[in-house]
């Protein structure tokens, strides 16, 4: 019965020990920022998309063209979730009578 007892608690630590091993692995990803330049009024247009050419965007399938052909940010955002980017933050910037500028942050699973 002493016997049962001990392989049983082996058999316990050893599948707890596996679970934690996998629980402790950190996911790693690629970030990509695009710059989309807004006109001052309200209507928020989309005057252009710039990327810069970043590292998280080799060997990857969206470029940058594709992603400056855009013509709004709903366009920005949904041909980045089609391609499994993930939408992390969002930055903005106004300088005086400059168009506003905003900074989308994303990120996908290496």
């Amino acid at each position: 019965m002493k016997k049962i007892k001990t392989a049983f608690l082996l058999v316990a630590i050893l599948l707890f020990s596996i679970n934690t091993a996998n629980a402790q692995e950190i996911t790693k990803y690629d970030y990509l920022e695009v710059i989309v330049f807004q006109k001052m009024d309200n209507s928020g247009k989309v005057k252009r998309i710039e990327v810069n050419n970043q590292k998280s965007l080799d060997g990857k399938t969206i470029t940058i063209k594709a992603i400056e052909n855009l013509d709004s940010t709903s366009e920005l955002l949904n041909y980045m979730n089609e391609n499994n980017w993930e939408f992390v933050d969002r930055k903005a910037m106004i300088e005086g009578n400059n168009p506003i500028w905003l900074s989308y942050l994303f990120r996908k699973q290496k």
